[in-house]
């Protein structure tokens, strides 16, 4: 792996790809944070839409701009088009910091919806580029640092937009600056037919990648596998602050605590599978991996009923078997998701020709926010109506077992 970080090959596009996740959630938090302790101090409902609110208007650009973004890196060198995104960045986050200072909501919602559009167009470039540049015996371990990375991205920049506030504001132009030096030294790597035309119409160009994927069955079934995925993923995080404050009387650090054994675990499963695999690209493991998430999660909400008493804060916490018990469970369930989506990811850079790779990981896009938003709302709805959180998490995790029978039939 270090060989890899370490290379031109694909040291710079790793650099790049982590700022621009670092980036987004620094500045996602920040703002929400201003929203619900300064904007709308004291008003809960208004605070709740708002967040809601922010986390859709983020997730749309997937959504209607994805079938564009594949085929503007299938068409056009992928490099050039992170270099282009990253220099976009600067001056997103330069209004980012405005609306910061200012405490304007229509600003700051304007700018979340330029990062959306910006994490779009560069989420297909970041897995097509990999295997013009890598090795077929690296491409695997390539893509689980690109993911593992992206993990501990969120991760990191979730804590800084807390911690910096105000603050955030400059240090987002400080990474988006970094990210765009970075990016000026990925290897040029250019479209098999550079002067065929993009097809600008956003419903013709989702559809034509979308189409192309679901007409075959290992692409289909890789897609809709790591668009539940993400979808666990957003379903567990999202309720880590609820679970805490309501369920096991913690603080906002505990819910931290829990977000960093998640995220890393992540990172660990995603780095590991490579070597577990030698290397190959084989979706063998992915059937195991589902299972090992579902039966962490099981043992899971088992752990979190055993907690003798409120968590309280982070030293109260740990003081108990029971806390340690939960964090491992999230580290096996994470470390199993990294290992389930790996190789997964791998088929879908493989499995179709070089000039539609990238509109092949912009319709996994495109499902994967609609995984997201549909699980997002399914969990509410749920919890809503009275379903425990921890039952909720449980009943989430288990639905993977639906998959495996999808998974064993992947060919590769």
């Amino acid at each position: 792996m270090r060989h890899l970080l370490l290379s031109r090959r694909f040291g710079p596009l790793f650099v790049t790809q982590f700022l621009g996740a670092f980036n987004d959630n620094l500045f996602k938090t920040a703002m929400l944070f201003l929203i619900v302790f300064h904007i709308m101090a004291g008003d809960e409902v208004a605070s709740a839409t708002l967040v809601t609110a922010a986390t859709g208007l983020f997730v749309l650009p997937f959504v209607l701009f994805s079938g564009l973004a594949g085929d503007i890196a299938d068409k056009r060198d992928k490099a050039t088009v992170a270099r282009f995104v990253k220099l976009a960045e600067i001056a997103f986050m330069g209004l980012g910091a405005v609306g910061l200072w200012l405490g304007s909501l229509p600003l700051l919602f304007f700018v979340l919806a330029l990062m959306g559009v910006h994490s779009t167009i560069f989420g297909p470039v970041k897995y097509a580029i990999l295997p013009q540049h890598l090795a077929e015996d690296e491409l695997l371990g390539g893509t689980g640092l690109v993911e593992g990375g992206t993990f501990v991205a969120i991760l990191l920049g979730q804590i800084a937009g807390g911690l910096l506030g105000l603050a955030a504001g400059p240090v987002a132009i400080g990474v988006a600056l970094l990210g765009a030096l970075a990016a000026r030294f990925i290897p040029p790597a250019p479209a098999e037919h550079p002067r065929a035309r993009i097809d600008w119409n956003l419903w013709r160009s989702s559809k034509r990648a979308l189409v192309a994927n679901f007409s075959t069955p290992t692409l289909r079934a890789a897609t809709i596998a790591i668009s539940w995925f993400w979808a666990l993923g957003a379903i567990w995080t999202g309720q880590f602050v609820p679970l805490v404050r309501n369920i096991l009387g913690g603080t906002e650090a505990v819910a931290t605590l829990f977000l960093a054994a998640f995220s890393i675990g992540i990172a660990v499963g995603s780095v590991a599978v490579g070597r577990l695999l030698a290397g190959r690209i084989s979706a063998r493991l992915t059937p195991w991996a589902a299972l090992g998430m579902a039966v962490g999660a099981v043992d899971f909400g088992f752990a979190v009923h055993g907690l003798p008493g409120p968590a309280g804060g982070v030293a109260d916490f740990l003081r108990t078997p029971a806390a340690w018990r939960i964090l491992a469970d999230l580290f096996v369930i994470a470390v199993a998701g990294g290992i389930f989506s790996v190789p997964l990811y791998g088929v879908l850079q493989t499995g179709t020709a070089p000039d539609c790779r990238a509109s092949t990981i912009a319709a996994n896009n495109i499902v994967n926010s609609a995984f997201q938003v549909g699980g997002v709302l399914l969990i509410g709805a749920a919890i809503a109506r009275g379903v425990e959180i921890p039952l909720a998490l449980v009943a989430a995790a288990l639905t993977g077992l639906l998959l495996i029978p999808l998974l064993r039939g992947i060919k590769v």
